[in-house]
């Protein structure tokens, strides 16, 4: 195999890993001289492609200096146009864990704003039918990507759903981990560009049938190769007869939050309901993906 293709897969792995490897001339041990060497992705990819192109007692690649283009690497994520279908075509499709009915279809009432989306719940051989409902200001979000979200795609505004096993736990005795765990896991949503980092909890509170809190956190701009701080509002829910949680989480950037965001993110966070769907003569069964 080509030595640049060697090279392109061990930055790879480094990136998607979220690992710190030193080069041989600093102490893996010392955390400060790791924290100083890596102190952003940018520098992180610069340092593994130097280490891999000096050798560093990993692999032996002796035509590789000058053949990983660490600003091309950040800019694109190893593909050509990272805003466009082929940019979005070399990302693989995040995990919501949301499934839904055949014969249904997710619908936004252009007036209203109102959202409706019947989902399955439980074990494929006999799932539970749910609908989810919310009002929301933005426009259904259309293409392979998206299983139910509504967003602005010059902003980045926006809300969508998604859904986790509660194991047999209640939602006031899950941690906060549960939700942070489920929202920025490496497949979940906010990760398409990388995981998000400086995750923090800043409220939970549980309110009747519904737990609600208020998550900050940075992720990768694809646009600009930058951490970006974000504000995010989740509701969850556990509807009767099932033991999945049920969550919409709705995001805007810290900046735009501040600026007037957060009204539009609070009301479609707060409009938010999932309640077991009226039964049918109509078989219940998965829609195949497309």
């Amino acid at each position: 195999m080509p030595s640049v293709i060697y090279a392109t897969f061990f930055a790879m792995a480094l990136l998607e890993g979220g690992h710190a490897f030193a080069p041989p001339s600093v102490n893996p041990t010392s955390t400060s001289a790791t924290t100083a060497l890596f102190s952003s992705r940018r520098d992180f990819i610069s340092t593994a492609a130097i280490a891999i192109g000096s050798g560093a007692g990993i692999i032996s690649v002796p035509s590789l200096a000058g053949a990983v283009d660490t600003e091309e690497f950040l800019k694109t994520g190893m593909v050509s146009m990272p805003m466009g279908v082929s940019g979005q075509a070399g990302k693989a499709k995040p995990v919501t864990g949301v499934i839904l009915r055949d014969g249904s279809e997710v619908s936004r009432d252009e007036r209203s704003g109102n959202v409706l989306a019947e989902i399955l719940l439980g074990k494929s051989s006999d799932p539970t039918p749910v609908l989810a409902t919310f009002s929301s200001p933005w426009s259904l979000a259309k293409g392979g990507l998206f299983d139910v979200e509504c967003r602005d795609a010059k902003t980045g505004d926006g809300a969508f759903l998604t859904v986790a096993p509660a194991k047999g736990k209640g939602l006031a005795d899950m941690p906060k981990s549960f939700f942070t765990d489920a929202l920025f896991s490496s497949t979940g949503r906010f990760s398409f560009y990388g995981a998000p980092t400086d995750v923090k909890v800043k409220k939970s509170d549980v309110d009747g049938n519904y737990r609600y809190l208020e998550i900050v956190f940075s992720n990768l701009s694809q646009s600009t190769n930058a951490e970006i701080p974000r504000t995010a509002v989740v509701a969850a829910t556990i509807p009767e007869g099932t033991d999945d949680v049920v969550m919409l989480v709705g995001s805007s950037t810290s900046n735009r939050w501040k600026r007037g965001s957060e009204k539009a993110v609070r009301d479609t966070v707060g409009s938010f309901k999932a309640t077991l769907a009226p039964t049918s003569g109509m078989k219940v069964r998965a829609k195949q993906s497309s």
